[in-house]
């Protein structure tokens, strides 16, 4: 059976914060939801210590493509609608099949 692995590295810029304090607050709070409510493997990975940045990651696993594409595009849009304090950046995705 073949494996579809589905990674969306998400760029955000919060203008809108002025601590480390303010941007963990943000991505804690939206890296909780996501997890929640796509069920997906979420972390901060880039732009740890920039309190104006922040990246995170996104990855979904299943046997279908389609899935796991559809799956990465309502996460993308679920933060582009829910950032607080700043906009979405750049976005990265890949999948990765590993079949038999």
């Amino acid at each position: 059976m073949a494996t579809t692995v589905g990674i969306a590295r998400i760029t955000l810029y919060l203008d809108e914060s002025f601590s480390l304090k303010d941007k963990r607050h943000v991505v804690r709070s939206l890296t909780q939801r996501l997890r929640n409510q796509f069920n997906v493997a979420v972390a901060e990975v880039g732009a740890l210590d920039d309190m104006r940045m922040a990246s995170i990651a996104a990855v979904c696993v299943s046997n279908s493509s389609p899935h796991v594409d559809e799956m990465l595009a309502k996460v993308i849009s679920f933060v582009e609608r829910s950032v607080e304090l700043g906009v979405l950046g750049e976005v990265d995705t890949e999948l990765i099949h590993v079949g038999d």
